[in-house]
């Protein structure tokens, strides 16, 4: 059999002994789709052996486990067009995924076929030379800067998602809005499309879905605010609309603060990763934008000293 993707894993030294159903389902959370392949295809081997779902795994077995490519449904990874020079910011790679800084202006994905210029498009760049592809697992604004976690194989795409929608991996972002916003707290008003405007959402609009996004202001003043974002619900421009609807909205949002002349100051910075398989977890940080430092220098904004460091 021709297999397309193949990952090998062994179990730590303090591995708790399971049938090995429940290391692939429970505690890997791959999806029942994938375990039934591995099942009827005898493509998944313990220690060089396929062994039945059933039987126990334990600490320091290898794991191997083979894929074809038509057991996932993920979105074919050769529609991104690779860029020949990718201006690509790596926070974070390793064997499976990798964590990119984002810059504000750029698209995450096309919009169609053979469209270049994207960030997907540079990560294929990226990866042009390797034996991976790339593979969206979330998205951010054009206009919004920051971390984005790209999946190099297929596999982890599902493995990924279910992370982020348990909550496991989450993202802070940092914003700077209008006027003097204070405390801490949270916003929890329901989002649904604006009747009006197929692309604006709003508070309690139509099949309004709930939201909640945790806040905290760093520093304020009377003119601008300095505001820690954490999304506990992911729907569309949730950050954008909860703060405009609160009379707080991000300086330069062109759909919710059109007033505003300026580059939109919004920025995912830092990430909560959860890696998958060994299911460890790490915090990556994105750091700002030169031209979002220079604007809390300039509203008198930039009092932690911590947001500008780096790395993971």
């Amino acid at each position: 059999m021709n297999y397309q993707w193949q990952i090998i894993e062994t179990l730590s030294d303090n591995q708790e002994i399971k049938p090995l159903r429940h290391l692939l389902h429970d505690q890997w959370l791959l999806p029942n789709r994938l375990i039934h392949y591995l099942r009827v295809r005898r493509s998944v081997l313990v220690n060089g052996k396929y062994i039945s779902m059933n039987e126990h795994v334990q600490s320091e077995d290898e794991i191997l486990l083979q894929f074809c490519g038509d057991e996932v449904r993920t979105p074919d990874a050769n529609d991104y067009v690779p860029s020949a020079h990718p201006h690509l910011k790596v926070l974070y790679e390793n064997r499976d995924l990798l964590v990119v800084n984002k810059p504000r202006g750029q698209k995450t994905h096309p919009n169609y076929h053979g469209e270049p210029g994207t960030l997907m498009n540079d990560v294929a760049g990226y990866l042009a030379d390797s034996e991976n592809n790339a593979y969206m697992v979330h998205r951010i604004d054009l206009q919004t800067s920051g971390a984005v976690i790209i999946a190099k194989n297929p596999i982890v795409v599902p493995i990924l998602n279910r992370l982020i929608s348990d909550g496991r991996i989450h993202r802070q972002y940092l914003a700077v809005v209008e006027g003097k916003m204070q405390g801490q707290g949270e916003l929890s008003w329901p989002i649904g499309r604006n009747p009006v405007n197929p692309h604006l959402h709003q508070v309690n609009g139509e099949n309004a879905q709930p939201a909640l996004t945790y806040y905290q202001v760093i520093a304020s003043n009377q003119a601008r605010s300095l505001v820690k974002l954490q999304l506990a619900t992911g729907r569309t421009h949730q950050l954008r609309v909860h703060l405009a609807h609160s009379g707080h909205p991000i300086v330069g949002d062109p759909l919710y603060n059109p007033k505003s002349t300026e580059g939109m100051l919004l920025h995912g910075w830092k990430q909560k990763l959860i890696l998958p398989f060994i299911m460890k977890s790490l915090n990556i940080t994105a750091p700002l934008p030169s031209y979002f430092q220079n604007y809390l220098v300039k509203y008198n904004l930039a009092k932690d000293t911590n947001l500008n460091k780096g790395g993971h």
